[in-house]
């Protein structure tokens, strides 16, 4: 199934004989999002094609509530993994004041099938899905950005601004939307207290959507909504829209005039047909598959980014196994590098 791995890494893999299991305090100490984020910009152009990733599997267990599957292996010596991530998708969760979203990462040696590690596949999901907004923020944003809008304050949301700031140090001011309006102030209050960022970023929270929208140089979105939250007239010119938050025909967090008004760009195939956003946009004609271009082909330079200071940038993330396993390469590699 996957090619021989070159010495280094089967020596690697040889001398653990048992499964390292990584607490979330663990991942928290090794991963950090600007190193992350330059781990998939050096990797993804190498590895995207080289790694067999089926389909997400998805299954629904309720009207709400689902169980995702997510494998990838690779047929590279570079990359002698395994991986798959299981995931529970319960957004009735936030009631019982709980995450909507658990899952549980393994890896396994390519070579020999043995299991490598386990870890906490929610928090890995946390920095990939954040970085990789990054990376795309690095490449599609305006170098000057300067006001970040952050709509939504779950989970995922401190992930995202740490990432944007990491890729765009630029940024002064992050102001905070949620739907519970105390959400989106604690949110802004912990980090400011944790002095994220540079020097002298401003952290706020604002209770009006459609005022903030239009300060944002870069609006990040990570929200279950199944009604767009984003007005596309209200885009400054030259912002970049990062959305995360759909995964379903059903979820929308922009209307049709932001995907009218934007170049559009995805993370991979899977947003063409399970992002709400552009699944609805392509049958009502406001754009086509053929106009949407991919963050790997952005990274390699076959994809024109950002051609203007005017011009509005939109990037549409589903996720992908790609990612999962990269980011649990780099977890895994910095891990046995310090037994």
């Amino acid at each position: 199934m996957a090619s021989t791995p070159n010495t280094a890494n089967n020596t690697a893999t040889a001398i653990i004989t048992s499964p390292i299991f990584l607490t979330n305090e663990s991942l928290h100490s090794i991963l950090a999002h600007n190193s992350l984020i330059q781990h998939f910009h050096t990797s993804l152009p190498t590895t995207s094609s080289t790694l067999h990733t089926p389909i997400r599997q998805s299954y629904d267990l309720s009207q709400s509530s689902s169980l995702l599957l997510m494998p990838s292996w690779s047929s590279t010596p570079s990359l002698p993994y395994i991986g798959v991530k299981l995931v529970t998708y319960f957004p009735q969760n936030s009631a019982l004041n709980l995450p909507g979203i658990h899952a549980s990462y393994v890896l396994f040696s390519s070579t020999t099938g043995q299991t490598l590690a386990s870890m906490d596949g929610t928090v890995l999901t946390l920095y990939r899905t954040s970085c990789v907004s990054g990376l795309a923020s690095k490449i599609l944003a305006r170098n000057d950005s300067k006001v970040l809008v952050m709509v939504g304050a779950g989970a995922l949301a401190p992930h995202l601004i740490k990432a944007h700031l990491a890729a765009r140090p630029s940024l002064q001011k992050v102001i905070i939307w949620n739907r519970t309006v105390k959400k989106a102030s604690d949110l802004a209050e912990k980090l400011k207290k944790e002095c994220i960022g540079n020097d002298g970023v401003c952290f706020e929270s604002n209770g009006n959507l459609e005022e903030i929208i239009g300060l944002g140089d870069i609006v990040s979105c990570a929200t279950n909504a199944d009604a767009p939250l984003v007005k596309g007239e209200k885009l400054k010119q030259g912002a970049h829209l990062d959305m995360v938050g759909s995964f379903k025909e059903t979820m929308r967090e922009c209307d049709d005039e932001a995907i009218r008004r934007g170049r559009v760009f995805v993370d991979n195939e899977a947003a063409l047909v399970e992002a709400g956003e552009l699944v609805g946009a392509f049958e009502r004609g406001v754009t086509k598959k053929e106009d949407v271009g991919f963050l790997v082909e952005l990274i390699k330079g076959e994809q024109v980014g950002r051609k203007n200071s005017e011009e509005i940038t939109v990037f549409k993330s589903v996720g992908s196994a790609v990612v999962d396993l990269l980011a649990a390469q780099l977890v895994y590699e910095s891990c046995i590098k310090d037994k």
